[in-house]
């Protein structure tokens, strides 16, 4: 995730022999944040589809019942006489997602302070667009299957950042940078907007006793970060304990992630020899150089004017999601997916799920309502004046950047174990969402790839 490369070896020193110091190596490392999360998205999607597949072949194999066996089996955790039972699923699903909406909480933050939503116009599209692809699929949805099963609504509204990302690889020659990132920020408020749907309309049975112990906590990380505690293990031991008091409150713990993610400080991390080369002003990175070579300094000199440039460019918040990321990506959803896919399959049940209202609503919902949501507001901001076409996007690029929104795999499947309550519910809402997903990705890509004389590739070399 980290380009290698060295910007300065520096310091060789005279050699010992000559009386001079020991030699050392200076260097500094590359980091592009917005190119280190696609290319870790789209790793995973890989690992995140493998996993799906065995968890359905599993579930479908002569040792079905080992795999229901396993996720169902219960581990404890307790101090004296306190303590937090679940299922290994839902250590999963309540425990090791914590760290996924970490991610995206520090996603969220890097976006708002330092990215694509950081000025208001430049947001208004793919917050307005993201807005209507969560609208018109809950409309879809409860228009089908709202007198049947009205919580399904939510299911249809998210989508999958890691799959849909990896299908833009797919076309990656064929479509803008633009394109890419307008995706990529249409997925970032959708989370917003999944976590607020499951903070707001999945917490049970709310105890204001623990809800009042994690605010505490909440506040005692920002007395923290006010007093610029900079060391990793109180926030680490604040954030365990926001998860335990949420759990117990009723509201669901994986936001005691989202809320870590955005108290992250966006100050700049000291000492890290890490540059952001994303970042504006790491441009400065070869007037530095070029300047100091025109002047003759001493490699030590130019060696302490790239650090002093790495020492601003990169965040804490961004230091901490490269390096967190490639863990939630290649490690946490693949075993998310393989704890909830393996879904018992028969023709019967296919055809039962693709035909009863829960299902077909959220099968339209995904493949219907995300695309045509993004692209009719889409039309009409940018026809309006309110905001700008991504650069060089095409009408189509929208369109079909609309249908890889409509892949919604993991945080749908989230959803629909919060939201259904029925084994058979489930079951439907899940193979809705498979067959959604690769009706999704395959109309995606027929898009995206039917302008055979339009290609990017030079643009993707700079």
């Amino acid at each position: 995730m980290v380009d290698e490369r060295f910007l300065r070896p520096t310091d060789k020193g005279s050699s010992p022999a000559a009386g001079g110091s020991r030699s050392r190596e200076v260097s500094i490392r590359a980091i592009a944040p917005l190119r280190d999360f696609l290319r870790a998205e789209s790793s995973g999607a890989l690992l995140l589809m493998l996993a799906a597949a065995v968890a359905l072949t599993w579930a479908n194999s002569p040792w079905a019942s080992s795999y229901e066996s396993l996720w169902s089996h219960v581990l404890r955790l307790s101090l004296a006489d306190w303590g937090v039972e679940l299922d290994l699923r839902h250590w999963v699903n309540d425990g090791l997602m914590t760290l996924f909406f970490l991610v995206v909480g520090l996603e969220i933050k890097r976006e708002l302070t330092d990215g694509h939503l950081q000025s208001i116009r430049a947001a208004l599209l793919p917050c307005l667009a993201a807005a209507a692809g969560m609208l018109a699929p809950a409309l879809i949805y409860l228009a089908i299957a709202g007198g049947v099963e009205p919580r399904g609504w939510a299911i249809p509204v998210a989508t999958d950042i890691a799959l849909a990302v990896g299908v833009l690889t797919l076309v990656s020659s064929r479509i803008p940078s633009g394109a890419r990132v307008f995706l990529l920020t249409v997925a970032i408020v959708d989370d917003i907007g999944a976590i607020v749907i499951i903070a707001v309309l999945f917490s049970k049975g709310m105890s204001l006793r623990w809800l009042g112990a994690a605010v505490a906590c909440v506040v005692l990380s920002v007395m923290l970060r006010a007093l610029k505690v900079n060391v990793m293990v109180p926030y680490l031991v604040l954030g365990i304990a926001i998860w335990l008091a949420l759990h117990e409150s009723g509201v669901h713990p994986t936001m005691a992630g989202v809320i870590m993610g955005l108290l992250t400080p966006s100050t700049p991390l000291a000492q890290s020899r890490l540059v952001d080369i994303e970042n504006p002003s790491t441009s400065e990175v070869q007037a530095i150089e070029t300047s100091a070579l025109e002047s003759g300094s001493n490699p030590t000199d130019r060696a302490g004017a790239d650090l002093d440039l790495a020492d601003g460019s990169v965040s804490i918040a961004e230091w901490l999601q490269h390096r967190l990321h490639p863990y939630t990506s290649l490690l946490v959803v693949p075993l998310f997916a393989l704890a909830n896919s393996g879904i018992p399959l028969s023709f019967e049940v296919l055809v039962e799920a693709m035909s009863s209202p829960l299902g077909l609503g959220v099968f339209f919902g995904l493949v219907v309502g995300k695309p045509v949501g993004i692209f009719v507001s889409t039309f009409f901001v940018v026809r309006l004046g309110i905001s700008e076409m991504p650069s060089r996007a095409q009408p189509r690029h929208i369109f079909g950047v609309g249908s890889a929104a409509g892949i919604g795999f993991t945080v749908a499947m989230f959803v629909t174990e919060l939201a259904l309550s029925n084994e058979q519910d489930v079951a439907q809402a899940k193979i809705s969402i498979f067959a959604a997903s690769i009706c999704s990705a395959i109309i995606a890509v027929a898009i995206l790839r039917s302008n055979q004389s339009v290609h990017f590739e030079s643009e993707e070399r700079q």
